[in-house]
């Protein structure tokens, strides 16, 4: 069954935490795609996974052309031309609860300091939950650490 885990932004930054995340999956083995909220988003997590270490690289394509031999695709629409297991919600992006069950794991990530955004995780929480998904909610502490919540 899809786990859905809802990763809330107070402290870090979407820039700062998707790579760590995006590099535990790997690590899993598993494949990722990161669904943006625009095509100007996806430009940015590109930069962003280009340039946020010097010691790793995060191996990725942001376009159709070199999806389907990457394990990390950046895409603003509902393709998963890589075959990924886990989707990542960042950047405002949408998904239709219905259709988690084509992934191991969705994983959203919200700033809580954009009211639209957080009104928007509250609203598919509320729809994964329906849809009989295990959600969990986590919430960084003062120290900068991830903590489960709910």
């Amino acid at each position: 069954m899809t786990e859905a885990l809802f990763y809330h932004l107070e402290r870090a930054s979407l820039e700062s935490v998707l790579p760590g995340l995006l590099e535990k999956t790997l690590e899993r083995g598993w494949k990722a795609v990161v669904r943006c909220g625009s095509r100007a988003g996806v430009e940015r997590i590109d930069e962003t996974l280009w340039t946020y270490s010097e010691e790793s690289f995060l191996p990725h394509a942001a376009d159709l052309e070199r999806a389907s031999e990457q394990p990390i695709f950046l895409t603003d629409s509902d393709e998963t031309p890589n075959g990924a297991g886990v989707l990542f919600l960042v950047d405002n992006a949408a998904a239709d609860a219905a259709s988690l069950g084509a992934f191991t794991r969705c994983v959203t990530i919200f700033d809580g300091r954009d009211e639209s955004a957080l009104a928007n995780a509250r609203a598919f929480w509320k729809a994964v939950k329906a849809e009989g998904y295990d959600a969990t909610y986590w919430k960084q502490s003062p120290q900068g650490r991830w903590e489960k919540q709910a």
